[in-house]
């Protein structure tokens, strides 16, 4: 799950990306428009990965601070 997240989370990083840069949303490029439903889920997919990348960065502290015991 973690790997999907990241995978997910860099997808939407290098869109924004785009869409910063060059004004291009890839994602919408390739599923038909913001509004087309595919685009939405893709969109959820990527916020909700991102959500789940938060937790990567408490358990990682957590692995650390056991590990110094």
């Amino acid at each position: 799950m973690d790997t999907l997240a990241l995978v997910l989370s860099i997808i939407g990083s290098i869109n924004w990306g785009l869409v910063g840069i060059f004004n291009f949303d890839l994602v919408s490029w390739i599923f038909g428009g913001q509004g087309a439903t595919i685009s939405r889920i893709i969109y959820a997919l990527i916020g909700l990965a991102g959500l789940w990348c938060i937790s990567l960065l408490f358990r990682r502290r957590a692995i650390l601070s056991t590990e110094d015991i």
